[in-house]
């Protein structure tokens, strides 16, 4: 074959390939596509999940139905994505899933590392810090909480949740004597409760959970740990009252299994942001999320970025799961 006639050739073979490409993600999806969500119906993350099935099924053509998997601090949905083989199966993971949770468990059933394919960051929300309503305020309460060394107590929605790493964080960040001690609940409600009650002294969670219970005088808000944000209106950073930290947030993605397919990808890769800062931005927004919808080379980013500083709070202060 002379040089001419093999430089033809190839050129031809590559522009066959870039047009296969894109007709083979057009094709897919074939079929509706099952979207595992790791909580019961009704919560933050269910709900974000539910807006984002709606919209991106109207975007591919199909049905995306929302599958329920509770338990295991979302680590039963997850570990059921891991494990699917094919690609109209897809999962809302959160943060721990593809950080913490091996690192708090090394002999979990799945490997975040290599057993997903990272698809999108859909939304993130920073954390509140709460307190009984009679707490201190603002500054107030974090030179307090300096000088309180373990009388305080706090509490979350279990070991290893954002909401306990997150808060073991913050302690480092206030200094002074602060060492509250930790105390796991069977969810937020029951942290409520015993902050209304005054049983705990603190809690870390989620504004769409947070700022109802502030706005009706239930409990104190001192500030969130991160920029100033919609999702909390009015609220100072930690960092503006003194606590000198990088954000923490607690955010939801979107994965496939490891096998999924490069054409299921390119789609998803289109459709997926598209969708979540189009027609669910507003949405997320109301019910407690801002819209992120990142690539799924981002979201890989983002997980290795906080698996290395949730290592080190686990590391540093010891924890594990009991």
């Amino acid at each position: 074959m002379n040089r001419s006639r093999f430089l033809r050739l190839t050129v031809a073979a590559l522009a066959a390939a870039c047009v296969a490409a894109p007709a083979a993600a057009d094709t897919y999806p074939s079929k509706p596509i099952r979207l595992i969500v790791p909580f019961a119906p009704g919560g933050p993350t269910d709900i974000m999940g539910r807006v984002v099935a709606k919209v991106l099924g109207d975007r591919l053509g199909q049905p995306v139905v929302v599958e329920n998997r509770a338990g295991a601090g979302g680590n039963i949905a997850a570990d059921a994505v891991a494990k699917a083989s094919d690609d109209h199966t897809l999962g809302v993971v959160i943060n721990g899933n593809l950080t913490s949770a091996k690192l708090l468990n090394p002999a979990l059933p799945f490997d975040p590392a290599k057993d997903f394919t990272p698809v999108s960051l859909l939304a993130t929300a920073p954390l509140v810090l709460v307190t009984p309503p009679d707490a201190p305020k603002g500054a107030d309460f974090i030179a307090a909480a300096k000088a309180s060394g373990s009388q305080w107590s706090y509490g979350s929605v279990g070991i290893g949740s954002v909401g306990h790493l997150g808060m073991e964080y913050v302690k480092g960040r206030i200094g002074g004597n602060f060492d509250a001690v930790h105390v796991p609940y069977n969810g937020n409600p029951a942290v409520i409760t015993a902050l209304i009650g005054g049983q705990i002294k603190a809690g870390l969670m989620p504004p769409g959970i947070a700022m109802p219970q502030v706005q009706g005088g239930k409990l104190n808000v001192v500030g969130v740990t991160g920029p100033r944000s919609p999702l909390a209106e009015g609220v100072p950073s930690l960092s503006e009252l003194g606590v000198q930290m990088d954000p923490l947030e607690v955010w939801v993605a979107l994965v496939g299994p490891a096998s999924l397919s490069a054409a299921a990808q390119a789609r998803l890769a289109r459709e997926v942001p598209a969708a979540v800062n189009g027609e669910a931005k507003a949405r997320l927004l109301t019910g407690g999320w801002q819209a992120v919808g990142s690539s799924g080379d981002g979201l890989r980013q983002r997980v290795a970025r906080e698996t290395e500083v949730l290592g080190a709070i686990i590391r540093d202060r010891n924890i594990k799961l009991q």
